[in-house]
């Protein structure tokens, strides 16, 4: 446990009293502000760093703790609230022994929260209550990830950044990771200059590497205090025969494709669920970004399909495991994705491949290999990033679905 941890115990008690997605920022080194909640850790002895954190966390995440420090602050700072609203601290400090460990500022967004630390603002935060209601209204429906904290694994280019670009425009605070650092930089910065806001931040992670993974949804939980929808959508592809493809090219494909949504779901599911110890009934999501091949076979292209296809086993059992933290996990499984680099690049792309594997037969051009894919869809064309964001929505809106496969082929796979 990590101090960074604490963060997503504050904030899951802070999800659990509203309904309302926040962001909380760890500013260690402070003054405690006059009208921050103090809550105070006792530890009745000394121990090496890592037993006083996961002593330090054992203590915050026990029944009513949070409740009984967040009620004398309460008592002492009473305002005038209408029905139907909480009032929240916005800014909490943790003390342990009476030496102040790290101050948490607490606001609807990143941006807020961090202007709220440089002015040292612990005005107290009016929330309204999210209750359920039988009916479904449509500005719920629009606002089904405002505020959110969201991570999009190969999130820097093709059918990621069309999800990081939506994720933001509807609200939501995007940590674009990738690989390629740069590209994911670049794209923060274009989507930070739209939106006139913080709504994207670059973090590099290797989807393979378990340092790497841990390192990274550490930085998340230092940065916003907490997550609540994980799209896993970083993959390759490379095509071959079976009587061909060399088996480092199988590994490479099946090692990102397969294991790679294994290690960060690991992780995610890690951190998801001390969120849910003070927010029980806060739901998250892992999402698994998968393919039509997941569905179906794909000549000359068993490494991708493989790798598909095991994902969507990964999906139903991680579904079954992590559903007692409130998690569901999904995946969808989009059609070709035509305009994207992963078909279209000029050089590596998928209609380059297959033109040149003889995957297509009588196609003599890459343009041939396309018309072919999309005389196959019922509706006539590929996929595009709209056509799967919208079903991304669906699976975070819907409360009632978990360990599901959701098409969008455009009739090409029909009723699974």
């Amino acid at each position: 446990m990590n101090d960074e941890m604490i963060a997503v115990l504050i904030r899951g008690f802070c999800l659990n009293l509203t309904g309302n997605p926040c962001t909380v920022v760890s500013k260690p080194g402070e003054d405690i502000p006059a009208g921050a909640m103090k809550i105070t850790v006792s530890l009745p002895y000394k121990a090496d760093a890592e037993k006083t954190e996961k002593s330090i966390a054992e203590t915050m995440a026990a029944d009513n703790f949070l409740a009984k420090e967040y009620d004398r602050w309460k008592a002492e700072h009473s305002k005038e609230i209408n029905d139907g609203e909480v009032l929240l601290p916005s800014c909490v400090a943790l003390c342990v022994n009476n030496n102040k460990i790290y101050n948490y500022w607490i606001d609807c967004d990143l941006d807020s929260a961090r202007k709220r630390f440089l002015k040292k603002n612990v005005e107290p935060l009016k929330i309204n209550i999210i209750k359920t209601e039988a009916l479904i209204k449509g500005d719920e429906r629009a606002a089904v990830v405002k505020n959110k904290i969201a991570v999009v694994t190969g999130g820097a280019q093709g059918i990621g950044e069309e999800i990081s670009r939506n994720l933001a425009a509807t609200g939501a605070l995007v940590f674009i990771a990738d690989l390629n650092l740069k590209g994911a930089e670049k794209l923060a910065e274009e989507i930070n200059a739209k939106e006139g806001c913080t709504a994207a931040l670059a973090v590099e992670v290797n989807v393979c590497d378990e340092p790497s993974v841990d390192k990274m949804f550490k930085f998340i939980a230092e940065t916003a205090g907490g997550l609540d929808l994980c799209i896993s959508n970083a993959g390759v592809l490379k095509a071959g025969s079976v009587l061909e493809q060399e088996l480092c090219d199988f590994k490479f494909v099946t090692d990102i494709n397969y294991t790679g949504f294994f290690v960060i779901s690991k992780f995610a599911g890690r951190l998801l669920g001390i969120q849910h110890q003070t927010a029980p009934f806060w739901k998250t999501d892992i999402i698994q970004i998968n393919s039509k091949s997941g569905l179906e076979g794909s000549n000359k292209n068993g490494a991708y399909a493989g790798g598909k296809f095991g994902g969507l086993g990964l999906v139903a059992s991680f579904a079954l495991e992590l559903v007692k933290f409130n998690i569901k996990v999904n995946a969808i499984c989009p059609g070709n994705f035509l305009d994207g680099p992963l078909w279209s690049d000029p050089d590596n792309g998928l209609f380059v491949q297959y033109l040149k594997t003889g995957k297509v037969p009588g196609a003599k051009t890459a343009a041939d290999v396309r018309s072919f894919y999309e005389a196959r869809v019922p509706l006539k064309r590929g996929c595009t990033g709209k056509d799967l964001v919208r079903a991304l929505y669906y699976i975070v809106e819907q409360e009632y679905e978990t360990g599901q496969a959701v098409p969008v082929t455009g009739g090409q796979v029909m009723l699974h």
